[in-house]
């Protein structure tokens, strides 16, 4: 039997565009990420997706990526990088 990973697993990260929109997404996972336009809604969205992902993964019965993001830094980019 699989082990069954859940989102609250993995770490999440939530960042804010230039245009106003949100992206949250897990970066252990691939394609697992979800743009929108407030932060509520991005995170409501990438548990949608990470549910998507995680069924396709227990059809083809393989495991979910290990849990391997280390938040190190986070900034807010300057202006003059954009």
């Amino acid at each position: 039997m699989l082990e069954t990973m859940n989102i609250e697993d993995y770490k999440t990260v939530l960042y804010r565009q230039e245009d106003g929109s949100w992206v949250a997404e897990i970066p252990a996972i691939p394609g697992c990420y979800a743009l929108m336009p407030s932060r509520a809604e991005a995170l409501d969205e990438l548990s949608c997706v990470f549910e998507m992902i995680s069924e396709e993964y227990r059809e083809k019965r393989m495991h979910l990526p290990a849990v391997a993001t280390e938040i190190v830094h986070a900034y807010p980019r300057p202006s003059s990088m954009s």
